[in-house]
């Protein structure tokens, strides 16, 4: 036993030595965690952050993309631009065609009120022979291709013309035919009005729509610009951007008149 304790009692000062140090490391160590929080907090949220954030390498690839997207949808703002002229320009030409129409339509009601006035007066009479009926066939053969040939009469029209159909008698007196003949053109030129008016009201939307598209493209290709610019400025600063006054939104035709009114859009 004395030789056991003999063994260990030399070392018992060491390890006390040993122990009191360690004890003032941990003493020394909590009294910074307590000193000094805010400092051992900020240091390790920095390295935090710092290895959240992306490295240079994930910054140029973004950056890449940026770019490559931005000019994507500038390019796509250009060709709706373009589209958006394209479809104004075919709009600005229904209108023209819905003006002509109208005017003509215009020309043959006032050709039937004075072909109405002069029907209504006794008509002169002739001699009902077989040459007087093929006179006025022919006439009325004749009066009817050359409306055709000026556009006034529609090809179904010229063929009951042909045919002596639909109320077209080549024995009435010529008078009368050119009467029937002026309503028939009238009754044409005013579908045909009507047709215009129609098209003019589809040129119309699809110039409001592709208008509506190039606004909404050209809005973000300056956003995605806005977007690179912001990131561009945190290295370099660059000058303001300034958007474009926006335009003014089409308005349609009025072209309501006589009797192929327009709807109200």
């Amino acid at each position: 036993m004395q030789t056991v304790f003999s063994s260990v009692l030399p070392d018992v000062p060491a390890a006390a030595v040993i122990w009191l140090v360690l004890l003032t490391v941990a003493a020394v160590a909590v009294g910074a965690l307590v000193a000094r929080p805010a400092w051992l907090r900020s240091a390790v949220t920095g390295r935090i952050r710092q290895a959240a954030l992306p490295s240079h390498v994930e910054l140029a690839e973004q950056e890449r993309e940026r770019a490559r997207y931005a000019e994507e949808i500038a390019v796509a703002a250009r060709r709706a631009g373009a589209t958006a002229e394209r479809c104004r320009a075919g709009w600005l030409a229904a209108q023209e065609e819905v003006e002509a129409a109208w005017a003509a339509y215009e020309a043959a009601e006032a050709d039937v009120r004075r072909l109405s006035a002069a029907a209504a007066m006794p008509l002169p009479h002739t001699a009902q022979t077989p040459a007087e009926y093929a006179d006025r066939e022919r006439f009325l053969h004749r009066a009817a291709l050359d409306a055709y040939w000026r556009k006034e009469l529609s090809v179904e029209q010229l063929s009951d013309v042909f045919a002596h159909r639909n109320g077209w008698d080549p024995r009435r007196h010529p008078v009368e035919q050119e009467l029937v003949l002026h309503r028939a053109i009238r009754d044409n030129l005013a579908a045909r009005h009507r047709g215009a008016v129609d098209r003019e009201r589809e040129a119309w939307r699809a110039a409001e729509l592709a208008a509506a598209a190039a606004r909404s493209l050209r809005d973000e290709a300056f956003a995605a610009l806005d977007r690179r610019s912001e990131e561009i400025e945190s290295v370099v600063p660059m000058p303001e951007l300034r958007r474009p006054a926006a335009e003014p939104a089409h308005e349609p035709a009025s072209t309501a008149r006589g009797h192929a009114p327009v709807p109200a859009y």
